[in-house]
């Protein structure tokens, strides 16, 4: 089965929890910067958006590379980065279409899913992030707007 994660945006606190957790188990150091998750904030809306790969169908991304260090793999599902190919030119920084690519020490830094168990979760406490397949985002995406009907009419 393929697996992603999953951001439940109503649950986010913008406590960047999840950015801190994923530098700190991948880079070794509590930095932001080095973050594969970026929690997007909305001041005057008061709402934050944990942005992180997708695992694209088709992921735009490796398409410009000339070492084919990013590629789908099939049986994952994950898009994967290969270190040793990769030549520093970022253009799949510039591919990404949601920005979901990191610049770690110069080279491009993408969600690998921290091998099956995603460090962000772990630190998420309001539980805006799991761990899931495609087709949860869907069933999501319909109870959010399900809840946001309902309080409307609620209201009145």
């Amino acid at each position: 089965m393929n697996k992603m994660l999953i951001v439940e945006p109503n649950k986010c606190t913008g406590c960047r929890g999840c950015e801190t957790a994923c530098s700190t188990f991948k880079e070794g150091e509590c930095s932001f910067y080095k973050s594969r998750i970026r929690v997007i904030k909305f001041q005057e809306e008061l709402f934050s958006y944990p942005l992180v790969c997708q695992q694209c169908e088709t992921p735009l991304c490796a398409l410009p590379c000339p070492t084919a260090a990013l590629k789908k793999n099939e049986q994952t599902g994950l898009v994967d980065f290969f270190k040793d190919k990769c030549v520093g030119c970022k253009l799949c920084l510039t591919a990404c279409p949601i920005g979901a690519i990191a610049l770690v020490d110069g080279l491009p830094a993408k969600c690998d899913l921290c091998g099956g168990d995603p460090a962000c979760i772990k630190l998420c406490e309001p539980g805006a992030i799991t761990l899931g397949e495609a087709e949860s985002i869907v069933e999501s995406q319909n109870l959010l707007l399900a809840e946001k009907i309902r309080t409307t009419f609620l209201r009145k």
